[in-house]
């Protein structure tokens, strides 16, 4: 029996509200305010990304460990690694390692407009 069920992953922010809009273009879904420091994304399949405002809020270094490093990341399937690529460009996503090795290595590393770190991946 488990001790926990799942609710969401909250991501530091200086500005939830564009970040949320940020992955609202990205996933789908409809975006709930809670109030000004606190933004939901609940996306197309049920789960939820929410977005709090951290008004000293550092992008991590990608992929340093040594300071301010990553703590977590996002991973999300896409079916043409191209055409996401493109358009989460498009959005704001910084490349931070698009060395997929000719296929070898089947995802690709960004970063969202507040720096964290989200890989597209694909089969």
């Amino acid at each position: 029996m488990p001790i926990a069920t799942y609710t969401l992953v909250a991501l530091d922010c200086r500005d939830p509200w564009s970040l949320a809009g940020f992955y609202r273009s990205v996933l789908g879904g409809e975006i709930n305010k809670y109030d000004e420091d606190w933004y939901d994304l609940r996306v197309p399949g049920g789960a939820h990304i929410a977005f709090q405002r951290a008004p000293e809020h550092r992008p991590p270094e990608w992929p340093r460990g040594d300071r301010n490093s990553q703590q977590a990341h996002l991973d999300f399937d896409v079916a043409d690694i191209e055409r996401a690529q493109e358009e989460v460009l498009a959005l704001g996503a910084t490349p931070l390692d698009l060395d997929d090795r000719g296929g070898e290595r089947r995802f690709r590393v960004y970063a969202d407009p507040a720096g964290h770190p989200f890989c597209f991946c694909w089969q």
